[in-house]
C-alpha cells in the first residue's frame, strides 16, 4: 500500500510540475491586441528559406502571425511607403536611408549580411574563376568577352547593386547580350541556367538552388559584394494603423540571442556553411 501511495503521489507531483511548466510558457506570450502583422521584404531573402523557418517559431514563440509579402527592394520599401506594411526587411542601404530620412521608417536595424556572388557556366567563357578580381572588374571582363549576363532589372537590392558595380567598372550595358529580366532572384538564376550565362545573386539563394542549376559561384567575397540585411518599422507617425505593438514584439524577437543563433545556423545542415552572418549590435 505504501508504495502505491508514494508512486501515486510522484505520478501526482510530476502531473502538477508539468502543469505548472506548460502554464509558464504559455505566460509568456504577450497579450497583443492584434497579433497580424505584414513583414514586406526582398525576393532574395525569402527564396532562401530563411523566413519560411522562422515563421513558424515566432507565432509558438509569441502568438504574432506574420504576412509575408515577398518582392524586390524596391517594391518592398513602396509597400510600406503606401502604408501597406508593418515593417521591411530589405538590403538597400541608399534606399532604406531614404525610407528613414523621410519619415516612412523608425530606423535602420542591421540584422546580418552575407555576400552577393558571381555565378556562372561551369567552363566560364569570361575566365573569372580563380582570377581574384573585384566584382566590377570581373563584370567589365564579362562584357569584353560578349557573354550573356542576366540582370534582374527590377529596382531590388540585387539589380541596385548590380547597377553600382557596373558604374564603378564605367560601362553603361547594353545589347542582346544583357538580359533585363524583371524578375526575382529565383527566376533569374533558372534563367541565367538556361542561357549559360552570368548573373550576380546572393549567396543564400543560389546554395539553396544550386542541386537543380548548372552554374557555379566564379566571383566571390569581394569587398565590393557585402550584402547587408536591415529591419525598418514603419513609423506610426506616418501611417497611424501602423501594428506598433506587434512589431515591437516581432524585433525584441527577432533580436533576441535565441532568434540570432538560429540564422547564424541557418544552411549549416544542408550546405555546409551558414547563409547570414550576424552583425546586429544591441544598443
Amino acid at each position: 500500500m505504501r508504495f502505491h501511495f508514494v508512486k501515486r503521489g510522484f505520478l501526482v507531483v510530476t502531473l502538477f510540475v508539468l502543469l505548472l511548466s506548460l502554464s509558464a510558457c504559455a505566460a509568456k506570450l504577450p497579450n497583443l491586441d492584434d497579433p497580424n502583422i505584414t513583414l514586406s521584404t526582398t525576393t532574395s531573402l525569402n527564396d532562401s528559406g530563411l523566413l519560411e523557418y522562422l515563421n513558424p517559431l515566432l507565432e509558438k514563440e509569441t502568438g504574432i502571425k506574420m504576412d509575408i509579402l515577398s518582392q524586390g527592394t524596391g517594391a518592398a520599401i513602396q509597400t510600406a511607403m503606401d502604408g501597406n506594411a508593418d515593417v521591411i526587411f530589405v538590403h538597400s542601404k541608399t534606399a532604406e536611408e531614404t525610407f528613414v530620412k523621410d519619415g516612412y521608417g523608425v530606423e535602420r536595424i542591421e540584422i546580418m549580411y552575407n555576400y552577393f556572388v558571381i555565378v556562372g557556366p561551369s567552363d566560364d567563357p569570361a575566365g573569372l574563376k580563380d582570377s581574384g578580381l573585384k566584382a566590377s572588374d570581373a563584370l567589365a571582363k564579362i562584357y569584353a568577352a560578349s557573354q550573356t549576363f542576366v540582370s534582374r532589372g527590377d529596382d531590388s537590392g540585387t539589380h541596385k547593386k548590380e547597377l553600382a558595380l557596373w558604374k564603378t567598372a564605367a560601362i553603361t550595358p547594353t545589347g542582346d547580350k544583357y538580359v533585363s529580366a524583371g524578375k526575382g532572384m529565383g527566376d533569374v538564376l533558372t534563367m541565367t541556367d538556361e542561357m549559360q550565362g552570368y548573373t550576380l545573386t546572393d549567396k543564400a539563394t543560389f546554395l539553396s538552388m544550386k542541386d537543380n542549376l548548372d552554374l557555379e559561384i566564379l566571383i566571390e567575397e569581394s569587398p565590393d559584394l557585402l550584402n547587408q540585411y536591415t529591419v525598418i518599422v514603419v513609423d506610426s507617425a506616418k501611417w497611424p494603423d501602423t501594428n506598433t505593438e506587434a512589431v515591437d514584439v516581432f524585433i525584441k524577437w527577432l533580436t533576441s540571442k535565441k532568434t540570432l543563433d538560429r540564422i547564424a545556423d541557418f544552411g549549416v545542415d544542408e550546405y555546409g556553411e551558414p547563409l547570414f552572418f550576424i552583425n546586429f549590435k544591441a544598443e
